[in-house]
């Protein structure tokens, strides 16, 4: 991971245009090809970023200190340094992933062990599937044979959107596995995260805990 703090004005050009004037902030370029920008005042939630596959390229001449990132899309993020007061690179390895709480972790272990209550023909591949970013926590098939990834979650909320996506957008890059459609499962999903799911194309199932441990109705509501 690269950080760098700078004055710096950035551009962003795409689907719509944004410019953040020049100010002190925080670039971080990761090992996957991400750049975010970010202020000291919104917690994680960077100002601005691009997601990867996407390349960075770092102006010379009378482009030196312009750092240009293009995605797949051909949209554009344009950073403008004016002066870069620290510049460092750390090698931090691979993750060893978020360790879950014993609901979600058993959520995975029923939902695995009933993979049928997503739909009539479902079959498990497996479960903790490993990435270059981290497991998913199950990969199966639908009745049609395509390749399902679940995310779980014990409270669905945009960042577990934003994880499965970074996973579907790596795991549809495998000719052997695409095409890959999401399933973002939870005992609560909050609307902001739904919104986002559909917007995505990524199903939402809320899980009823009692169910799947064969308390009660056994049906998963899949919305």
């Amino acid at each position: 991971m690269r950080l760098v703090i700078a004055r710096c004005s950035v551009d962003y050009a795409g689907r719509l245009t944004a410019h953040l004037p020049l100010a002190p902030r925080l670039i971080l370029v990761k090992a996957d090809g991400s750049v975010s920008i970010h202020a000291d005042d919104r917690a994680y939630k960077p100002l601005n970023w691009m997601s990867p596959p996407c390349t960075l390229k770092e102006g010379s001449g009378d482009d030196a200190g312009v750092w240009t990132v293009v995605n797949k899309a051909g949209e554009k993020l344009i950073i403008t340094m004016e002066e870069i007061l620290h510049d460092s690179s750390h090698e931090l390895g691979v993750d060893p992933g978020l360790i879950k709480d014993g609901v979600e972790a058993h959520l995975q272990e029923l939902l695995a062990d009933r993979i049928e209550t997503l739909g009539e023909g479902y079959t498990l591949i497996r479960r903790e599937y490993p990435t270059a970013i981290g497991p998913v926590d199950i990969l199966c098939r639908d009745a049609d044979g395509a390749t399902v990834a679940v995310e779980i979650k014990r409270r669905g909320e945009i960042d577990g959107v934003e994880q499965l996506t970074r996973y579907l957008d790596l795991l549809n890059r495998d000719p052997h596995l695409a095409p890959v459609k999401g399933v973002f499962a939870a005992q609560e999903i909050k609307p902001q995260a739904r919104v986002l799911a559909t917007d995505r194309g990524i199903d939402c199932a809320v899980l009823d805990y009692d169910a799947l441990r064969g308390i009660e109705d056994d049906k998963l509501r899949l919305f």
